[in-house]
């Protein structure tokens, strides 16, 4: 399962991931409006992968098969100023 993968030029540490290299027939319009101009990163064989970084290789083999596409989104920033109030027993406002 060759997979080629997308670097968003608008939203930092999102990555589209697709099956074909520079088709993105299958991707909606608004979110290559919000993804910008993709840049591309690289491709390879997903079959001959066990993981990935943050993305669930299952997930994402069952994206493409469904969809033709995967979005990589970061996880969520942590709140350091919460972690530190609840670390210390301090409510939050």
């Amino acid at each position: 399962m060759l997979t080629a993968v997308y670097k968003s030029s608008k939203k930092a540490d999102t990555y589209l991931y697709i099956e074909k290299r520079d088709d993105f027939s299958k991707i909606p319009q608004p979110l290559m409006d919000m993804f910008g101009l993709p840049k591309y990163v690289m491709m390879f064989d997903l079959s001959k992968r066990e993981k990935l970084g943050i993305a669930d290789i299952v997930l994402v083999k069952e994206k493409l098969s469904e969809d033709g596409f995967y979005l990589q989104i970061p996880p969520p920033e942590e709140n350091l100023l919460d972690q530190f109030k609840a670390h210390n027993g301090v409510d939050s406002d």
